[in-house]
């Protein structure tokens, strides 16, 4: 087992950028490999092998969301285990992709969205890495970063991208797709897209101090729709692979800026008043455990 302490002070250094997605998300023109590692967290295993690539000479960490193959189901994935492995390699900031159905008219098949808030529709998901002897309250009333989405945001302009902003993510527990009734009630709520993955990854990432930003791709009018076809995972797929080009178009320019940007949004100490259990109440265990992700406070 690879131990990602070891192998950052020895070859991979800090790698600040973790991207999280489908497979295949690293396969980008000009992309240079430079290996694959298993990072064993006090949460266990993440979903796959963690990529380590390097994109016009920054370097950045890849993580399929649902393994290779995409043989892990939304409800089922490690989501703890995944932020984990991403903040034991250095990482700070994530920016993640995943498919959405759309909730709006406006918002067509194929088009990308930066949502800026989210409703959790989830249910029984292990949502924190605090608990068993520790208390913690991380706030998290604007829960994606900020500085990362004026970040993108110029990018996507200057792409020629359609991308629908300041829209309301609604994260269900899958994996079937909605019924008509729950499509309409969520749309009767504002809600702009809907997916089955940003929950918990989104409230993880805020816990471990790390900025979050997820950049979601339409595929569908999920079943609300009275004259378009309802959702099908193929359409899914289909329109995936269409957008997959530009999403790594995405990536490349991103690196670049995400690089030159100092963490000034505050997302980097999250946690440092949220904890409230007291020192020398605090389980041993567990406090070792976060000691992995949170060193300044335990």
């Amino acid at each position: 087992m690879i131990d990602p302490e070891k192998k950052r002070s020895i070859k991979v250094e800090k790698i600040e950028i973790g991207f999280i997605g489908g497979t295949g998300l690293y396969e980008i023109e000009g992309a240079r490999v430079i290996e694959e590692m298993k990072v064993k967290t006090p949460w266990g295993m993440p979903s796959d092998r963690i990529t380590i690539a390097e994109i016009s000479g920054h370097r950045a960490a890849f993580l399929p969301r649902h393994g290779r193959g995409h043989c892990v189901l939304p409800h089922e994935i490690n989501y703890r285990a995944n932020i984990a492995a991403m903040k034991m390699l250095g990482v700070g900031q994530i920016v993640a992709f995943s498919a959405v159905g759309s909730l709006k008219e406006e918002i067509r098949p194929l088009d990308f969205v930066l949502p800026d808030q989210v409703i959790d529709r989830t249910m029984g998901r292990r949502g924190t890495f605090f608990g068993d002897g520790v208390a913690a309250h991380v706030g998290f009333g604007h829960p994606f970063c900020g500085r990362i989405h004026d970040i993108i945001k110029p990018i996507a302009v200057d792409m020629g991208l359609t991308m629908h902003c300041n829209q309301t993510l609604i994260c269900m527990e899958g994996p079937a797709f909605s019924t008509r009734a729950e499509s309409n009630l969520y749309r009767s709520w504002g809600a702009g897209v809907i997916n089955m993955s940003t929950i918990p990854e989104a409230k993880l990432a805020r816990e471990a101090e790390i900025c979050y930003a997820v950049i979601c791709m339409s595929t569908d009018y999920d079943c609300w729709h009275e004259t378009e076809e309802h959702v099908t995972i193929d359409m899914v797929i289909k329109n995936l692979a269409v957008n997959s080009g530009h999403a790594k178009d995405l990536i490349k320019r991103l690196i670049v800026n995400l690089h030159e940007k100092n963490r000034d949004c505050g997302c980097d100490e999250a946690s440092r008043y949220a904890i409230v259990t007291a020192k020398e109440k605090r389980n041993g265990k567990q406090s070792a455990r976060l000691k992995k992700i949170l060193p300044d406070y335990f």
